[in-house]
């Protein structure tokens, strides 16, 4: 790696490349923290360099060396802790890539002072514990237009509501979702603006938890790849979309299906209160159909052929 000087008065980090106001340190043991990088630096990267803990500001040690820091790439760090503060002095940065990583501790004030952030990827990062976490970490980044979620496991959003942001787009592909509830369409339809991705999680198509997310999914525009969603449950509908699931057929049925016990219910309930009458009334017809029988037993004996009556008159 080679290392020169800028065009002021600060010199390149140690193991970087500099080059028309980018610094780039990759796959380096070497890089400690905090980290010093000339004043004009605009694009600043650090991948695969093995840093488990971002501390108090990081990269403006002393409060004035980072604030034209545009763009900053944190990919594949194995960074688990965000301290409070840790992006303190970085008033300009737009976009933030923590991707590839494992938080597990983000503290309330990781973000601080980033009040211009437009842009942060989170995508294959965040454990259990950093998504519960991330809601309240977030909740100073007021500019913030795209949330990148991808690739996280999750099964709900996870955040507490979308007021505070000026989101355009969230992605939340490649999670484990396996619908919306009632409290997160609510918060996703009080902005309209904002698009949703939500391909290739594992949807419960089963119409018993599918009917309000399909709702939304019909009269909203807001999911941008509704058309790539599919069911990984019921298995009979394995690789349906999800948008194409029918449930107001399938309720029709339900619903027949439960008028029709109500009457076999009733029916059997009026059997079993008037048991003793219908009993007797059984009883009536049995011996109403011997005593018939019995006349007929009579006649045939006392004119067992008619025939031969006829011939002896």
């Amino acid at each position: 790696m080679c290392s020169f000087v800028l065009s002021d008065e600060a010199q390149c980090p140690f193991n970087c490349t500099c080059f028309n106001r980018s610094v780039m340190c990759e796959d380096s043991d070497e890089i400690k923290l905090p980290l010093e990088v000339p004043r004009r630096t605009q694009i600043l990267t650090l991948n695969n360099v093995n840093m488990s803990v971002l501390i108090e500001r990081a990269f403006s040690a002393n409060g004035t060396n980072a604030h034209s820091l545009h763009e900053l790439s944190l990919r594949d760090n194995n960074i688990q802790v965000i301290q409070s503060c840790a992006f303190c002095g970085l008033h300009r940065l737009h976009l933030l890539d923590l991707s590839r990583n494992r938080l597990e501790d983000v503290h309330p004030e990781a973000f601080s002072e980033l009040n211009q952030l437009r842009n942060l990827n989170l995508s294959y990062t965040l454990t259990a514990a950093g998504a519960n976490q991330l809601s309240s970490a977030l909740d100073s980044l007021s500019n913030l237009q795209i949330l990148d979620l991808s690739g996280n496991r999750l099964k709900t959003i996870p955040l507490s509501g979308f007021g505070k942001f000026s989101l355009t787009m969230l992605n939340l592909t490649h999670n484990s979702i396996t619908t919306l509830d009632t409290n997160e369409l609510t918060k996703l339809s009080e902005y309209r603006e904002m698009r949703v991705y939500l391909s290739h999680n594992p949807f419960d198509c089963r119409c018993d938890r599918l009917r309000e997310f399909h709702d939304w999914l019909k009269n909203s525009s807001q999911c941008a790849d509704s058309k790539n969603l599919r069911c990984a449950l019921p298995k009979v509908q394995k690789d349906l979309r999800v948008e194409s699931v029918d449930c107001k057929n399938v309720g029709s049925f339900v619903l027949l299906g439960i008028v029709l016990a109500l009457i076999g219910v009733v029916f059997l309930m009026v059997l079993y209160l008037n048991r003793r009458g219908i009993k007797r009334w059984l009883n009536n017809i049995r011996e109403a159909c011997r005593d018939q029988m019995e006349v007929y037993h009579y006649r045939y004996e006392q004119d067992s052929d008619p025939r031969l009556t006829n011939v002896a008159v």
